[in-house]
């Protein structure tokens, strides 16, 4: 690996076999080295892709925010790949590099952000908001700051808008959408969600993900026409529940929910008013 130009101690430019700058980042990676020199990569080291917006963002970080952070960042993605399966855009590099940096220089200043949503998000993100809380204690362990809890639901914004496709969108409008749609379930069964259950679970992820589309007006449509209507006939109440959900998302959003989309909002709520709901 050429060594094209060097960003810091800990990271340097590259050119890819296309032509294309790309970012490598390690520990002490580019200490001692020079303009030009090939090295052999050893040890842990990230190679960013060759996404311009990105690495123009990538260099910023790298010039201005200590190793440190970026080093807090990699051990969240590192928990979150080996812990829970979950995979995250490479945006997170920045994203939650720069909060975590803006975060520590503010309580420096005596300032912690209450976070409004905090509530719904230990409710709609569980798993994020562990990987969360491990956050703080690496933090603590880094720095010496012991944050609220508030401030693991600012990181687990991050790792959300992360895990969506790399758009980064309000957060506090996905999980308003998540929240309608729950409560529309919960008043047509009368009932409470087991959140423990892993139909829940599973239906939460799906929900972030619809909740995407809906905002970004992006559709999902498959061939699955024929097993919609299979369906729609053997499970009739959730087929009405989900009618109820697509009124509601045509009418706030403007959004016309695809037979698809339906089919599996159907499969989600059978699952989760039968299988672990709660009665009232």
């Amino acid at each position: 690996m050429i060594i094209d130009r060097i960003l810091n101690n800990n990271a340097f430019i590259s050119i890819d076999d296309n032509g294309c700058e790309i970012i490598i980042t390690g520990k002490g990676i580019a200490f001692g080295k020079k303009q030009g020199q090939d090295i052999e990569l050893k040890g842990n080291y990230k190679v960013f892709s060759s996404d311009k917006e990105l690495n123009k963002k990538l260099k910023d970080i790298v010039s201005y925010i200590p190793q440190e952070y970026m080093k807090i960042t990699e051990q969240v993605v590192f928990i979150l790949d080996k812990e829970y399966n979950k995979k995250v855009n490479d945006i997170i590099y920045v994203s939650l590099t720069e909060h975590i940096h803006g975060a520590v220089e503010r309580f420096k200043k005596g300032i912690q952000l209450k976070n409004p949503l905090l509530h719904d998000i230990k409710i709609l993100f569980k798993d994020e908001f562990e990987v969360s809380k491990q956050t703080l204690e690496l933090i603590k362990d880094e720095f010496g700051i012991l944050f609220e809890e508030d401030e693991a639901g600012y990181i687990t914004q991050h790792i959300v808008n992360a895990q969506l496709d790399n758009n980064i969108i309000n957060f506090s409008d996905v999980t308003k959408i998540m929240q309608e749609i729950l409560k529309v379930i919960k008043h047509s069964y009368k009932m409470e969600f087991n959140q423990d259950s892993i139909y829940y679970h599973r239906f939460v992820t799906h929900l972030k993900f619809f909740a995407q589309r809906i905002l970004n007006k992006s559709t999902y449509e498959d061939d699955n026409e024929e097993i919609f209507e299979v369906f729609r006939q053997k499970y009739i109440n959730s087929y009405d529940c989900v009618l109820k959900v697509y009124n509601l998302i045509e009418k706030v959003y403007d959004y016309r929910l695809s037979k698809d989309e339906q089919l599996y909002l159907m499969i989600h709520i059978e699952r989760i008013t039968t299988k672990s709901n709660i009665k009232v």
